[in-house]
């Protein structure tokens, strides 16, 4: 999970790498400041964005005052789960949490129950539900979603010309077969390593499968249902269009320096990867573009594994109230678009998307986006990726191993990883 998150801040473009503000005190009208406490990540936003945002926010509730202390991503659960217990005078009254890590933070009753506000006032309809869905539990909704950021395609428009490709593939049928075209005259179609187990779960999700099923308050994994052997097999297909490692993930070598070399048609990255392939390689800079992830139909992309971030309020906050409007203040649609715009993020919700519609990375995403989804939402997730199961599926499966049998082992072990007492 962290490993998704620390690759998600490749988008990034700026860092923040201060306190704008704190203390509490007393305007000239005789108005009282409340102090609210804002733990943000490093790298979410921009300096230059948490400045106009206190600016604004601060003078249009004169009685609260934001102090927004950047925190770093190493080390951060262990650092949430102590400030969830901890006195209100020692505790931050908003927390940016990753959208996989909010059960995490649910259990124990520690976290604000903001259903109400979520009907009420912010539209939970519209919102992507690979934000909204993690950081509910339950009827419950307790994380809200602020930004998202996801996997696309990054393509050579020249390779993609040269093989007499004239559009982006909008069907994952058709991506095998321009893919297949591509892989010739030295160049691999597609590089995609054997155990890059995000785009795998898109491809598991487009066909109506999941990693993992709840059922009575059990999971269990669910690699070896039809739907899933679908996906693997689709993927299986896709990756043997280059040269891609069976045996590691995207970031072994790192695919941003593979594409970078010339030799590579397309790889699934968040866009942000553009940046570092151009700057390892700068004859790339006009010869890049983006397109979502093709699916099973024309009318919608693939669904995308989806990372992001959502916004929780603790309960032991002594300004709930105030931090509620802070919250409501990040994710409206003001702030929310001009983030998206500033940062190269995805907005929170569907009807937002046209925010990032100038830029063909951003836009490509949020297609994506509409369809996403994330991890099984229980706390016991992390269990699964600590020893992921997925990963060795995949390579077994790419090494001509039989997909069923590998299926059952790895659904076996993410079931038991899930709930130990099955074992």
């Amino acid at each position: 999970m962290r490993q998704v998150l620390v690759r998600r801040r490749l988008l990034v473009l700026g860092c923040v790498s201060a306190v704008l503000a704190a203390g509490c005190g007393v305007l000239p009208g005789g108005t009282e400041r409340h102090t609210v406490t804002v733990w943000l990540m490093k790298d979410s936003a921009s300096q230059e964005f948490l400045r106009r945002f206190t600016e604004d926010f601060e003078r249009t509730h004169d009685d609260i005052r934001l102090d927004i202390q950047i925190q770093q991503w190493t080390g951060i659960v262990d650092k949430v789960q102590n400030a969830l217990k901890a006195d209100p005078d020692n505790a931050p009254d908003v927390i940016e949490v990753g959208n996989t890590q909010v059960p995490q933070y649910v259990e124990g009753g520690r976290l604000t129950d903001l259903t109400l506000e979520s009907l009420r006032d912010w539209d939970m309809d519209k919102w992507l539900p690979g934000l909204a869905d993690p950081g509910r539990w339950g009827t419950q909704q307790y994380g809200v979603p602020w930004y998202a950021a996801n996997r696309v395609v990054i393509y050579r428009k020249d390779l993609f010309e040269k093989a007499g490709i004239t559009s982006p593939p909008k069907t994952r049928e058709r991506w095998l077969a321009d893919t297949e075209k591509l892989n010739s005259g030295g160049n691999q179609g597609i590089y995609l390593a054997g155990q890059d187990w995000y785009t795998l779960s898109g491809f598991i999700w487009d066909e109506g499968g999941d990693l993992a099923e709840e059922s009575g308050g059990l999971w269990k994994g669910t690699m070896d249902s039809p739907a899933a052997l679908r996906g693997m097999d689709y993927y299986r297909q896709l990756q043997a269009l280059g040269e891609g490692p069976v045996g590691a993930d995207e970031e072994h070598p790192p695919q941003s320096g593979v594409f970078a070399q010339g030799r590579v048609a397309q790889i699934v990255a968040v866009p942000g990867l553009a940046q570092a392939i151009v700057e390892k390689n700068p004859e790339l800079k006009d010869k890049l573009g983006f397109f979502p992830v093709p699916g099973r139909t024309a009318d919608r992309p693939c669904a995308v594994f989806t990372g992001g971030s959502d916004l929780i309020v603790p309960r032991n906050t002594d300004q709930r109230y105030r931090a509620v409007a802070v919250v409501a203040a990040l994710t409206g649609a003001k702030w929310d678009t001009d983030l998206a715009r500033t940062m190269s993020y995805v907005p929170n919700k569907t009807t937002l998307a046209s925010a990032v519609a100038g830029e063909e990375g951003a836009a490509a995403m949020a297609a994506g986006a509409a369809h996403g989804r994330a991890t099984p939402s229980t706390p016991q997730w992390t269990a699964v990726e600590a020893d992921n199961p997925i990963k060795e599926y995949m390579s077994k499966v790419l090494g001509d191993a039989d997909p069923v049998a590998e299926a059952r082992r790895a659904s076996q072990r993410i079931t038991e990883a899930l709930d130990p007492n099955v074992a």
